[in-house]
């Protein structure tokens, strides 16, 4: 039977909006592992946050769940406990996974649940007309922020880093073959992939729009103290940084599969609770 990822959901994003992107690169991923009998279509599962971004559930023929506000990683993991085998994809906003998911986004690290993050940040909550985010840079006038906001934006890198992170990837909207390589690179990986696309909002915060001439790649890191150097350098807050793309940082510990005798047996098994 011929692969066809794609539904007959109208498509409501904003035209020229990087989530079309974003929706291509995941498509390409996917069909590049079932193309290469590496996995099947089933094998893939979808959690989607709250956002514009979350539009992608219906946008993709793969199984999921939609998923309440800030609570896409931890049903994610919930399915990965259901069946291990499976791999699983959780997409989020930096709105929904750095206010109301971030003890979830910690607590994510921890567990190394194989399985893959795809954060969307563009630095505000544009699906609720632009309210600013944990990573909306200062001075950022909205709605709600008429004097502009006055804190400094979190770094999600340095979080990831200070929780035991084994994947941290960064790559951009508008680049699809990088997005590609990161997002294969992702889910290959053993373990909790957590991988930031940089993208811009053509209606909210503008200001933080037109990074790219700030980026450059950097190879393959395993060096964590060089992956907090990276990280430091991409504060969220200005335009004359350096924004590192590429992995930041990898490492191979235990997953959350392996931990568990139970998740062990059901993975050599190639089975869920149900079928055991």
């Amino acid at each position: 039977m011929k692969l066809n990822l794609t539904t007959k959901s109208e498509n409501t994003w904003c035209p020229g909006c990087p989530n079309h992107m974003i929706l291509a690169s995941v498509k390409q991923t996917i069909t590049s592992f079932i193309d290469a009998k590496k996995f099947r279509q089933e094998d893939f599962a979808i959690t989607t946050d709250i956002g514009c971004h979350a539009k992608i559930f219906d946008y993709i023929n793969l199984s999921g769940i939609y998923c309440l506000h800030g609570r896409a990683l931890p049903t994610a993991i919930g399915m990965k406990l259901g069946n291990p085998n499976l791999k699983v994809l959780a997409f989020a906003g930096d709105g929904a996974v750095y206010s109301e998911g971030i003890s979830h986004f910690i607590h994510a690290f921890k567990y190394n649940a194989d399985m893959t993050l795809v954060l969307h940040d563009n630095q505000s909550f544009s699906l609720t007309t632009g309210q600013p985010t944990p990573t909306s840079q200062q001075g950022y006038v909205s709605k709600v922020n008429p004097l502009g906001v006055f804190d400094k934006p979190m770094n999600p890198i340095k979080i990831a880093l200070a929780s035991g992170a084994t994947f941290i990837a960064r790559t951009s909207a508008k680049d699809i073959p990088h997005m590609t390589e990161i997002f294969t690179k992702a889910v290959n990986h053993k373990g909790f992939s957590f991988v930031e696309v940089i993208q811009d909002c053509l209606i909210f915060n503008l200001d933080s729009n037109g990074k790219d001439s700030q980026m450059y790649n950097v190879k393959d890191n395993l060096d964590k103290k060089v992956a907090e150097k990276l990280a430091g350098e991409f504060d969220y807050n200005s335009k004359k940084g350096k924004i590192p793309m590429g992995v930041i940082y990898r490492v191979r510990e235990p997953t959350l599969g392996e931990k568990w005798p139970q998740l062990r047996g059901l993975l050599e098994r190639k089975v869920g609770w149900v079928g055991k």
